[in-house]
């Protein structure tokens, strides 16, 4: 068995290697990105969903004052 590698063989793995190495800094900042848009989306549809609900609710306090108005006159 030979101890040697071919040159082209080892040259093809460091280019990989370095194919690689320079691709991860992209592909996490990508996901961090894409992780921080999915948790701001979430963020404004809970707010959207609380603002809502306050609206509603607002509603059921107006119509309850009202009543109590009213019976008083």
């Amino acid at each position: 068995m030979a101890d040697q590698v071919n040159s082209q063989i080892t040259d093809s793995v460091t280019q990989a290697n370095v194919k690689v190495l320079g691709e991860v800094p992209a592909y996490s900042m990508g996901m961090v990105y894409q992780t921080m848009s999915h948790s701001l989306s979430l963020v404004m549809e809970s707010a959207g969903l609380v603002q809502s609900n306050m609206q509603k609710l607002n509603e059921a306090i107006v119509s309850a004052a009202c009543t109590k108005i009213m019976e008083k006159l």
